[in-house]
């Protein structure tokens, strides 16, 4: 009998052991399994993927759920990732950018009991290669999806006011990586922002790389190279810009590289705070745009917890803590008393950013 005991005993610590060591997950045991597949660049992006998944973390620790991701190493594995997670009948897929759009939709409509949560994306929106009418679109019906979107024009419209209120040359810039509007939103809330600020202290802060009116502006047509966003701000500069905006992803560390290379110039980082995300060039970073989507994650997740997830769309604001703008280095009091009193009237109402 004794025997016996130690045998059971055994087995259930090796199950234990065996429990605690499934990689990419949190928490665990019989709690609703929430999964992220991330887009590529790993979770370790230090951006979106990275993001997401400090607030499925935060969702694990605080409210019990057990949380895991799928990397996607390449566009193809977007699909796949998905459907493991819907054999492991996970109860919310969290999905990481609009790249996700069309594999998200076609396994939302084929599994409407799962629910779903997809960042930097909402239906009716049509990118490349969505299709109208069946991955998007007006006529699109997904309720198992929520778009977690975010208005990045008001905090941009913060940025474009703090470059303005910093600049020594009377000229910043700005560039994206694809003209599409998740990034377009960052660019038009900027130069919003350096126009109120121009009218409110009757300076000509000047713009370069954006113009709203035309819906356009300079754009890298990538995410990734470095060597772009170096060349970039080096021709800015060569402009007369001080301060740069680089809404392209990881190719705005080349730009900051060269910042910091030359001396020329100060950077505004955008969706996480650079100063923590990329610390070797604090001493460049005038301040950074946060797209929180760690906090729009969380909520996502406390919803399935508490049985009210609906899907529509979930929209990041200023009055919400979705989107945010970071310490801006340097800043005069009367500087960081103008940013307080825009910001109260972005939240109010009274001051547009788009």
């Amino acid at each position: 009998m004794k025997k016996l005991y130690f045998v059971m005993a055994a087995l259930i610590v090796a199950s234990l052991v065996l429990a605690a060591c499934g990689g990419g997950a949190a928490s665990g045991g019989d709690a609703i399994k929430v999964g992220e597949v991330t887009d590529l660049g790993g979770i370790d992006d230090k951006s979106f993927n990275a993001n997401g998944w400090a607030g499925a973390q935060k969702a694990a620790e605080e409210l019990g759920v057990e949380a895991k991701y799928l990397e996607s190493t390449q566009q193809s594995d977007y699909a796949k990732n998905i459907q493991q997670f819907l054999d492991e009948d996970t109860n919310l897929i969290v999905t990481v950018g609009f790249l996700l759009g069309v594999d998200t939709a076609t396994a939302a409509k084929a599994n409407p009991e799962t629910h779903f949560a997809i960042v930097d994306y909402a239906y009716p929106d049509c990118f490349d290669p969505a299709e109208e009418g069946k991955s998007c679109g007006s006529t699109t019906e997904l309720p198992n999806v929520l778009g977690l979107t975010f208005q990045i024009d008001q905090a941009g419209f913060l940025a474009g006011y703090a470059a303005a209120g910093s600049t020594q040359t009377g000229k910043v810039a700005t560039f994206g990586g694809i003209n599409i509007p998740p990034v377009n939103a960052f660019m038009i809330g900027y130069e919003k922002g350096v126009m109120y600020y121009n009218e409110e202290n009757g300076t000509a802060v000047e713009v370069l790389g954006w113009n709203t009116e035309a819906n356009d502006g300079s754009f890298t047509g990538n995410f990734d190279s470095l060597d772009d966003g170096r060349s970039f701000a080096e021709s800015f500069v060569q402009e007369g810009a001080d301060i740069i905006m680089p809404v392209a992803g990881p190719v705005g560390l080349g730009s900051a590289a060269y910042c910091q290379e030359s001396g020329a110039c100060k950077i505004i980082g955008v969706d996480v705070d650079w100063t923590v995300s990329s610390p070797e060039y604090t001493d460049v970073i005038l301040t950074s745009v946060l797209k929180n989507i760690n906090v729009a994650v969380y909520d996502a997740i406390k919803a399935e917890v508490d049985g009210t997830f609906a899907g529509g769309i979930y929209v990041g604001t200023l009055a919400n803590g979705g989107v945010g703008l970071s310490d801006v280095a340097g800043a005069s009091d009367e500087l960081k008393a103008g940013l307080d009193a825009v910001k109260q009237g972005i939240i109010d109402g009274t001051i547009a950013t788009k």
